[in-house]
């Protein structure tokens, strides 16, 4: 392949931030997001081209002769070099995953820029807002075509700042900011153990390159020569702490907090961002760098535990929350994690095959399913003016396609057969048993928590008791087409995902995977679901005391869910009753009366003698043969009483 359309990929979102951003107010709202969009769209297509060439074409650059999909680097430049061997390079690295998250992210974009035409009209701001998503998707390219995992950790930090940016867009608004600054700081703490990840990893491989550590994950164990820091390897801590800045991104327990304030941004850009392509990032650092995680169970048990959480936890919130950018936000939080158990749950004496393509088969449906309700809820509120479900109800009759649209997704992410979400949590489900029975029952009763709370959602917004809108002044209606063309787009995408031969092409360690059903498991998980949607039918398809009779029976979980079990309130705890009083504050005082006191009694003390002595250079010449006079004369009295004793 030649290194153009590679280059193109990441040349094209970086020239439309540097054009739109210095000379979008030149030109019209229109103008700037037309520019927008075609630029993200002709990436769509050297996206597509790449992938299709990558995954069809044959070429002996990217298949051997056994049929085994290779790693291919196009090309890579040296950037820094510390020693012979360890040398920070900027490639394009061409493989699998990296094939398939090109293909997530453009199409992603592509339909984020389509629905901003619609869904940002008239905003103040508009070409900044344009800019800001070329940025973003540059960014998250770079990131997933990285060769190395320092290229990844520049591009990570650019997703973090691009991110920043799309929160904080709405910048006079003060939970926008403060959101934006809450997102930055908590992923910039996970970024920090990420770095250190890094370094130990580096000192002790040599090595930045991902072929290089994962085309022999041994040798990687065998660098560190058996050292151990605290009764954990050196390579355990290693990639705990890269794990760290996957947490970060991803929002897993305990770094999740950013995640469900974030919803301050554009909702485009929830989608964009915090559905489909950021937060998927975590994942992906894993499955990058996964056989080398098989060489410790260790740090993939960590990975499991706290996945299982996350994933329990986000769904039983989800199941309370009003705001339906927030329920879409925890359930978000709750699928990444179910991503994060699959990849935790392999093992190399089970199939480590079964974990990893069920990890990166549910990123790539998820996306388009999530992504899909994101868009459809940023129409919902177009329509309403609210977040809030309370202020919605009987929407079918006013938005049909909408209405279609959103239960497509529903279906999708409850694993409702034959919707795409079906196969992939399947696939997740069976390495989770493969693994242990008790990870197997546990993410089963999270997916079906999953169908519960997206059909609790779906009823209150399109079957529950209808508002009087005309009262309001406003009737409902469906966006225009560059807002429902997306959402008619991703619905398809939704139902035909899971027939596509995924294992096939996106391959495990080269190999090709043959994902199949298990029966037993499927028909398990559907009944789960089937049976926790028929709950949330009788509960939520027509207004009634149900739901309120069983709230009140278990006030307090229900209340500790709804405040999202005080995760917020116990940092705020910690940062300001601990850290402001108990560190902070004794070291500021420390600093202005110890170290500024004393810096500041040198400067009284020299001030106060340059004015005794100030007279002395007083400019007079008198003064100065006066002083010198009287100095001669003192010099010599001294001088006669020394020869004199």
């Amino acid at each position: 392949m030649d290194q153009i359309t590679p280059l193109l990929i990441l040349a094209l979102p970086l020239c439309m931030f540097l054009f739109l951003g210095l000379a979008g107010n030149k030109m019209s709202h229109k103008m700037a997001g037309i520019l927008g969009t075609l630029g993200m769209g002709v990436t769509l297509i050297l996206a597509y081209s790449t992938a299709f060439t990558y995954f069809f074409s044959g070429n002996p650059d990217f298949i051997d002769a056994a049929g085994n999909r290779l790693q291919s680097v196009i090309f890579d430049f040296t950037w820094l070099e510390f020693t012979e061997n360890l040398v920070i390079k900027l490639g394009f690295l061409l493989d699998p995953i990296s094939a398939m998250m090109l293909v997530v992210i453009t199409t992603i974009s592509f339909m984020v820029h389509l629905y901003s035409l619609g869904y940002m009209h008239g905003e103040k701001g508009f070409q900044r807002y344009y800019a800001f998503l070329s940025l973003f998707s540059f960014s998250m390219l770079g990131l997933v075509v990285a060769t190395n995992i320092f290229q990844m950790y520049i591009f990570w930090e650019l997703v973090g700042a691009s991110s920043y940016l799309l929160i904080g867009f709405y910048y006079t608004k003060p939970s926008a900011v403060s959101a934006s600054k809450k997102a930055f700081i908590v992923t910039r703490f996970a970024d920090l153990g990420f770095l250190i990840g890094i370094l130990i990893l580096s000192f002790f491989t040599e090595t930045f390159n991902f072929i290089d550590m994962t085309s022999a994950p041994e040798n990687v164990l065998a660098s560190t020569g058996g050292a151990t820091f605290m009764g954990a390897s050196v390579l355990t801590w290693a990639l705990v702490l890269i794990f760290m800045g996957g947490m970060g991104k991803s929002a897993m327990m305990p770094l999740h907090i950013w995640l469900p304030d974030a919803m301050e941004g554009p909702t485009p850009v929830s989608a964009l961002i915090h559905a489909a392509t950021m937060v998927v990032a975590g994942v992906y650092l894993v499955a990058r760098m996964f056989p080398v995680y098989l060489m410790e169970e260790a740090a993939l048990t960590i990975v499991t535990v706290v996945g299982a959480l996350t994933a329990l936890y986000a769904a039983i919130v989800a199941c309370t929350q009003v705001d339906i950018k927030r329920v879409l936000a925890f359930s978000t939080i709750s699928q990444i994690a179910f991503m994060m158990v699959a990849l935790g749950v392999a093992r190399p004496e089970i199939h480590e095959g079964v974990g990893y393509m069920a990890s990166m088969f549910h990123l790539f449906t998820h996306a388009m399913f999530k992504a899909l309700l994101f868009l459809g809820a940023g129409a919902l509120i177009h329509a309403v003016h609210s977040n809030d479900y309370t202020a919605m109800g009987g929407l079918r009759k006013y938005m049909p396609i909408t209405h279609i649209t959103f239960l497509i997704g529903c279906l999708a992410i409850a694993g409702i057969p034959p919707f795409a979400g079906f196969f992939s949590k399947d696939e997740i489900l069976v390495a989770a048993f493969e693994n242990n029975m008790l990870w197997g029952l546990w993410m089963t009763a999270v997916a079906g928590l999953t169908a519960f709370y997206m059909f609790r959602l779906y009823y209150r917004i399109f079957w529950w008791n209808t508002p009087d809108y005309e009262k309001h002044g406003h009737v409902p209606h469906d966006a225009p087409w560059t807002m429902t063309l997306p959402l008619i787009i991703l619905a398809t995408v939704s139902i035909v995902a899971g027939f596509i031969p995924f294992g096939e092409l996106v391959t495990w360690n080269r190999e090709a995977y043959h994902i199949h059903l298990n029966w037993t498991v499927a028909t398990t998980s559907v009944l789960v679901a089937v049976v926790a949607i028929l709950i949330a039918t009788v509960m939520y398809r027509k207004e009634n005391a149900i739901s309120d009779k069983i709230a009140n029976s278990v006030k307090g979980l229900w209340t500790a869910a709804y405040n999202r079990f005080y995760f917020d309130e116990l940092y705020i705890f910690i940062t300001h009753k601990i850290i402001f009083n108990l560190v902070s504050r004794p070291i500021a005082w420390f600093d202005r009366h110890i170290i500024d006191g004393t810096m500041d009694m040198f400067a009284t003390m020299a001030h106060k003698a340059s004015g005794a002595i100030k007279g002395l250079q007083s400019g007079s010449i008198q003064t100065y043969v006066l002083v010198y006079l009287l100095g001669a004369l003192l010099l010599g009295v001294v001088t006669v009483v020394c020869v004199m004793l």
